[in-house]
């Protein structure tokens, strides 16, 4: 996605030099929430972007590996020999974290590329006994669907609960509900100690049937490659890009899940690994590129994930918030999280509540303060609840 709209963007504000689109993988470019859904199910057969590449005049060079960059002469190093660039712009995305000790294993998956779901699509085909490591988005997402094609589902959480790392327990709580109410087993505080053919054993001593494992315990910056090229990494890997995304070296931009911006709107800096990153970053990368410099990249925050057929919607960051007002019974099928920072409102999970995603979106990135007792009152429209 970043790198795609880097070049879709580039073209739009008026780039008329050469533009190459470099990929490790063969295929197409392709979009990947599709991967967890549609594709999975064998419903689609791929998820490739729409965009005419020929039509924009971008050289699509596909199943070419980048190994290094040379700063000096202004290459990158590749398999078939160094190209060179004027402007880079990196846009490598991240690396799903393999499971220690579960590397060569039969029957143990990732799902963050085409080719992972087209091998996964047999799995839930055969109504496979599934293990899944880790209660995290794409956990969620890949139970949902093998649930609704026939699976025997068991997921693996070391933590206490759900989404520990994205949302605090009390808001957890009801989602780790939903894991019983569709027929799948949610195991927390539970670790693996080892895979093997057929079973997985947890630390406790616990053997849990297994024809597959899915693996979803997060994503890692995929920068390995710009190690020693004088490119500022953080401790995780993430490119330190400033807040027009140029990184520490000249002419060279990054973009999407391998990079990290300051944000002045949450006071920080942000690592952002979801789609509409990716898509929102290319236009600040390409305004600076062609000098119709849009001013500094500071979103605020949004993703979705569609789970236990539930749309789930989460806008902002609620890191800093003093504040969480409820809005709607947890226990019902519609109901929202608004999270306020001295009463102006700074992030919102939605569950089957999109008016409250779109209102509450507007308020938090026009940092509109609201009355808390109006806002927490479901009846009433976010919009209609400001001080």
């Amino acid at each position: 996605m970043a790198g795609v709209q880097t070049a879709v963007a580039l073209r739009e504000q008026g780039f008329t030099g050469p533009v190459t689109l470099i990929g490790a993988e063969p295929h197409q470019p392709y979009d990947r929430p599709p991967l967890s859904k549609a594709v999975l199910l064998g419903k689609a057969e791929h998820s490739a972007f729409e965009v005419d590449f020929e039509d924009l005049d971008v050289e699509l060079r596909l199943g070419l590996d980048v190994a290094g960059l040379r700063a000096a002469d202004h290459e990158i190093d590749t398999e078939a020999g160094p190209v060179a660039y004027d402007t880079l712009v990196v846009a490598t995305g991240a690396h799903p974290v393999v499971l220690p000790g579960t590397e060569g294993v039969p029957g143990v998956h990732l799902l963050r590329t085409l080719d992972d779901a087209v091998r996964l699509g047999p799995v839930l085909e055969s109504r496979h006994s599934v293990v899944v490591v880790g209660a995290g988005w794409i956990g969620a997402e890949f139970t949902t669907a093998a649930r609704q094609a026939g699976c025997a589902v068991t997921v693996v959480e070391a933590a206490d609960r759900p989404l520990a790392v994205a949302l605090p327990a009390e808001v957890t709580a009801p989602m780790a509900e939903w894991y019983g109410e569709n027929g799948a087993e949610l195991l927390t505080h539970a670790r693996v100690h080892t895979v093997e053919p057929g079973r997985v054993v947890l630390a406790d001593g616990r053997e849990l049937p297994a024809d597959a494992v899915v693996v979803g315990i997060g994503a890692r910056p995929a920068t390995d490659w710009l190690i020693g090229s004088g490119v500022a990494l953080d401790p995780n890997g993430a490119v330190t890009a400033d807040e027009r995304l140029r990184t520490s070296l000249p002419d060279v931009y990054a973009v999407g899940d391998c990079a990290s911006f300051p944000s002045a709107r949450y006071g920080r800096r942000l690592l952002v690994h979801h789609w509409d990153n990716a898509l929102q970053g290319p236009r600040t990368v390409a305004g600076a590129i062609t000098g119709a410099d849009p001013g500094p990249y500071d979103p605020v925050p949004y993703f979705w994930s569609e789970q236990f057929g539930r749309f789930v919607q989460y806008v902002g960051d609620h890191e800093d918030a003093d504040e969480l007002l409820w809005r709607g019974d947890p226990a019902q099928e519609a109901w929202s999280v608004l999270w306020l920072r001295e009463r102006v409102p700074v992030a919102l999970l939605a569950v089957g509540r999109p008016r409250d995603l779109a209102q509450g979106r507007k308020l938090i990135e026009s940092a509109t303060a609201v009355d808390p007792t109006r806002a927490a009152d479901p009846s009433v429209p976010l919009k209609a609840a400001t001080a």
